[in-house]
Protein backbone atom coordinates (compact mmCIF):
# COMPACT_ATOMS: atom_id res chain seq x y z
CA UNK A 1 0.00 0.00 0.00
CA UNK A 2 1.46 3.67 -0.68
CA UNK A 3 0.37 6.52 1.39
CA UNK A 4 0.77 9.57 -0.32
CA UNK A 5 0.40 12.81 1.17
CA UNK A 6 -1.05 15.60 -0.59
CA UNK A 7 0.02 18.81 1.10
CA UNK A 8 -0.49 22.80 0.14
CA UNK A 9 2.61 24.49 0.42
CA UNK A 10 6.07 24.16 -0.86
CA UNK A 11 9.76 25.25 0.23
CA UNK A 12 9.31 24.01 3.80
CA UNK A 13 12.08 25.07 6.28
CA UNK A 14 15.39 22.48 6.30
CA UNK A 15 13.59 21.29 10.00
CA UNK A 16 10.32 20.16 8.51
CA UNK A 17 11.96 17.99 5.50
CA UNK A 18 13.96 16.34 7.93
CA UNK A 19 11.50 15.58 10.19
CA UNK A 20 8.90 14.50 7.69
CA UNK A 21 11.87 12.24 6.03
CA UNK A 22 13.06 10.63 9.29
CA UNK A 23 9.79 9.12 9.70
CA UNK A 24 8.81 8.80 6.01
CA UNK A 25 12.02 6.80 5.27
CA UNK A 26 11.60 4.41 8.45
CA UNK A 27 7.80 3.15 6.85
CA UNK A 28 8.34 -0.35 4.95
CA UNK A 29 7.46 -0.85 1.41
CA UNK A 30 4.26 -2.56 2.74
CA UNK A 31 3.22 0.48 3.74
CA UNK A 32 5.30 3.22 2.01
CA UNK A 33 4.37 7.20 2.49
CA UNK A 34 5.27 9.80 0.05
CA UNK A 35 4.50 13.45 -0.07
CA UNK A 36 3.26 15.32 -3.00
CA UNK A 37 3.74 19.55 -2.29
CA UNK A 38 1.09 21.29 -3.96
CA UNK A 39 2.00 25.16 -4.41
CA UNK A 40 -0.14 27.94 -1.80
CA UNK A 41 -2.52 30.27 -4.11
CA UNK A 42 -0.66 34.22 -3.36
CA UNK A 43 -2.23 35.58 -0.45
CA UNK A 44 -2.62 38.96 0.02
CA UNK A 45 -4.59 41.33 2.18
CA UNK A 46 -7.37 41.30 0.09
CA UNK A 47 -7.30 38.25 -1.13
CA UNK A 48 -10.40 36.36 -1.70
CA UNK A 49 -9.42 33.19 0.75
CA UNK A 50 -12.59 31.33 -0.72
CA UNK A 51 -11.64 31.11 -3.92
CA UNK A 52 -8.04 30.18 -2.81
CA UNK A 53 -9.47 27.49 -0.84
CA UNK A 54 -11.46 26.31 -3.85
CA UNK A 55 -8.50 26.37 -6.06
CA UNK A 56 -6.00 24.68 -3.97
CA UNK A 57 -8.48 21.95 -3.19
CA UNK A 58 -9.02 21.31 -6.90
CA UNK A 59 -5.39 21.12 -7.34
CA UNK A 60 -5.29 18.50 -4.11
CA UNK A 61 -8.56 16.49 -5.88
CA UNK A 62 -6.61 17.09 -9.48
CA UNK A 63 -3.29 14.97 -7.68
CA UNK A 64 -5.39 12.36 -6.51
CA UNK A 65 -4.96 9.08 -8.49
CA UNK A 66 -8.01 7.17 -9.72
CA UNK A 67 -8.94 4.43 -6.98
CA UNK A 68 -7.39 6.10 -4.01
CA UNK A 69 -9.49 5.97 -0.89
CA UNK A 70 -9.23 9.79 -0.07
CA UNK A 71 -9.19 11.05 3.52
CA UNK A 72 -9.08 14.34 4.61
CA UNK A 73 -6.87 15.92 7.44
CA UNK A 74 -9.89 18.37 9.28
CA UNK A 75 -10.43 19.62 12.60
CA UNK A 76 -14.05 18.47 12.80
CA UNK A 77 -12.97 15.08 11.19
CA UNK A 78 -12.47 12.00 13.56
CA UNK A 79 -10.21 11.92 16.73
CA UNK A 80 -8.08 8.70 16.91
CA UNK A 81 -5.96 7.71 19.80
CA UNK A 82 -2.62 6.30 18.65
CA UNK A 83 -4.30 2.41 18.67
CA UNK A 84 -7.35 3.57 16.56
CA UNK A 85 -5.03 4.59 13.85
CA UNK A 86 -3.13 1.58 14.14
CA UNK A 87 -6.31 -0.07 13.14
CA UNK A 88 -7.40 2.43 10.58
CA UNK A 89 -3.94 1.48 9.05
CA UNK A 90 -4.98 -2.11 9.16
CA UNK A 91 -7.84 -1.72 7.63
CA UNK A 92 -6.18 0.60 4.77
CA UNK A 93 -3.67 -1.68 3.93
CA UNK A 94 -6.34 -4.76 3.73
CA UNK A 95 -8.47 -2.76 1.44
CA UNK A 96 -6.04 -2.68 -1.16
CA UNK A 97 -6.10 0.45 -2.04
CA UNK A 98 -3.91 3.00 -1.67
CA UNK A 99 -4.83 6.01 0.33
CA UNK A 100 -4.23 10.10 -0.28
CA UNK A 101 -4.45 11.86 2.57
CA UNK A 102 -5.14 15.78 2.22
CA UNK A 103 -3.94 18.56 3.90
CA UNK A 104 -4.74 21.74 2.95
CA UNK A 105 -3.50 25.61 3.26
CA UNK A 106 -4.22 27.72 6.10
CA UNK A 107 -7.80 27.98 5.89
CA UNK A 108 -8.80 24.17 5.84
CA UNK A 109 -10.01 22.37 2.69
CA UNK A 110 -12.99 23.50 0.53
CA UNK A 111 -16.48 21.71 1.09
CA UNK A 112 -15.93 19.64 -1.96
CA UNK A 113 -12.78 18.67 -1.11
CA UNK A 114 -14.51 17.25 2.08
CA UNK A 115 -17.24 15.61 0.57
CA UNK A 116 -14.97 13.67 -1.43
CA UNK A 117 -13.13 11.91 1.62
CA UNK A 118 -14.56 8.83 3.05
CA UNK A 119 -12.79 9.50 6.21
CA UNK A 120 -11.93 13.02 7.72
CA UNK A 121 -9.02 12.49 10.80
CA UNK A 122 -8.62 15.41 13.26
CA UNK A 123 -5.32 15.46 14.68
CA UNK A 124 -6.36 17.83 17.70
CA UNK A 125 -8.73 20.49 18.51
CA UNK A 126 -5.49 22.60 18.52
CA UNK A 127 -4.13 24.40 15.63
CA UNK A 128 -1.40 23.49 14.12
CA UNK A 129 0.58 25.26 11.92
CA UNK A 130 0.62 23.56 8.24
CA UNK A 131 4.41 22.81 8.13
CA UNK A 132 4.54 20.33 11.28
CA UNK A 133 1.38 18.85 10.52
CA UNK A 134 3.54 16.83 8.22
CA UNK A 135 5.54 15.74 10.58
CA UNK A 136 2.93 14.88 13.22
CA UNK A 137 1.15 13.05 10.47
CA UNK A 138 4.45 10.88 9.33
CA UNK A 139 5.16 10.43 12.87
CA UNK A 140 1.71 9.21 13.98
CA UNK A 141 1.47 6.54 10.96
CA UNK A 142 5.01 5.35 11.55
CA UNK A 143 3.76 4.58 15.16
CA UNK A 144 0.33 3.37 13.91
CA UNK A 145 2.42 0.61 11.71
CA UNK A 146 5.13 -0.05 14.53
CA UNK A 147 2.37 -1.01 17.08
CA UNK A 148 0.65 -3.46 14.04
CA UNK A 149 4.13 -5.27 13.96
CA UNK A 150 4.99 -5.11 17.38
CA UNK A 151 8.09 -3.08 16.68
CA UNK A 152 9.39 -1.84 19.84
CA UNK A 153 9.17 2.06 18.56
CA UNK A 154 6.18 2.09 20.67
CA UNK A 155 6.16 1.35 23.92
CA UNK A 156 2.64 2.12 25.79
Amino acid sequence: MRIQMLAIGSRMPSWVNQGYGEYANRMPSECRLELREIAAEKRGKSADTRRITEKESELLLGAVPQGNMILALDVRGRSWSTEQLAQQLERWMQDGRNVSLLIGGPEGLSQTCLQQAEQRWSLSPLTFPHPLVRIIVAEQLYRAWSILRNHPYHRA
